[in-house]
């Protein structure tokens, strides 16, 4: 890998360099590596993130050492520079019409994919179900054992490469139309309500106990959070504001399903 980060970060600050044979390979094996899941743009590393900026990097330089092809599945034609994921029966993941993967997104064993959409560079993480009409942005990672309910979309972030990409991580539950974008980060076995809207600018408000806490870009493990608003002043008069509130958390005794029913029924959160 060091070897193929060479190459892939002189090609970065040499666009030139995509002309030869080694900076093409090299950015081809890179993306095959994703595929199959041997690299990923970010990574846990104990309690923290690591991202892999020369990966990003090798994603964003695909593009243009790849020309427009037209794609026939069956009756449906496409016309795009990058191919459709394949061969789903040997990874074990289960893909129901019309979903699609792009070639460069990894699907671990026990995948379901509704008729969906994930993007070049994401990974998504063992028995995750991307329920109908949810999306997966670019470089997204998602956990294992998460639920992404119809309608979700997670954001891609390619550029600035040093950027974060959006993080879902493991055992949570993401609400239906719920949207996280600009590498916002969900903690383990955190569920999102119904209509939660999170970016970077977002304030996330923790209203469970007698004081507020507040938080940008980040949901503590295992909070339950719903949409809400805030008053706001403008030059016109005083106006409500999108937030999200925490509301409380799902309990670590109980098992993952038993703590989501417990988390919909003692908050009423909608999904």
């Amino acid at each position: 890998m060091k070897d193929l980060q060479r190459i892939i970060e002189a090609a970065w600050n040499n666009r030139l360099l995509l002309a030869e044979n080694q900076t093409i390979k090299a950015i081809e094996a890179t993306i095959e590596a994703l595929d199959k899941g041997k690299i990923r743009v970010a990574e846990p590393r104990g309690e923290d993130w690591i991202v892999n900026d020369w990966v990003k990097k090798a994603v964003i330089l695909y593009f243009p050492i790849r020309k427009m092809e037209t794609l026939e599945v069956g009756m449906f034609e496409f016309h795009d520079k990058i191919p459709l994921k394949h061969d789903f029966a040997a990874q074990q993941v289960r893909i129901v019409p019309h979903a699609i993967a792009r070639y460069g997104a990894f699907l671990d064993r026990g995948v379901v994919m509704m008729p969906s959409y994930v993007n070049i560079g994401a990974h998504i993480g063992k028995n995750t179900m991307v329920d109908t009409w949810a999306t997966v942005g670019s470089c997204a990672q998602i956990g294992n054992e998460v639920h992404l309910s119809g309608g979700v979309g997670i954001g891609g972030v390619l550029e600035p490469v040093q950027a974060a990409p959006v993080i879902i991580e493991d055992n949570c539950f993401i609400g239906s139309r719920c949207i996280v974008v600009e590498g916002v980060r969900i903690g383990k076995a955190a569920v999102l309500g119904a209509n939660v809207v999170l970016t970077q600018s977002t304030r996330i408000i923790d209203v469970s106990q007698t004081k507020p806490v507040e938080y940008k870009g980040y949901v503590p493990p295992g909070s339950v959070v719903i949409p809400g608003t805030f008053p706001k002043q403008f030059p016109a008069g005083e106006y409500q504001v999108s937030c999200a509130l925490i509301i409380g958390k799902r309990k670590a005794s109980t098992d993952m399903k038993t703590s989501l029913n417990e988390a919909l029924r003692n908050f009423n959160v909608d999904v």
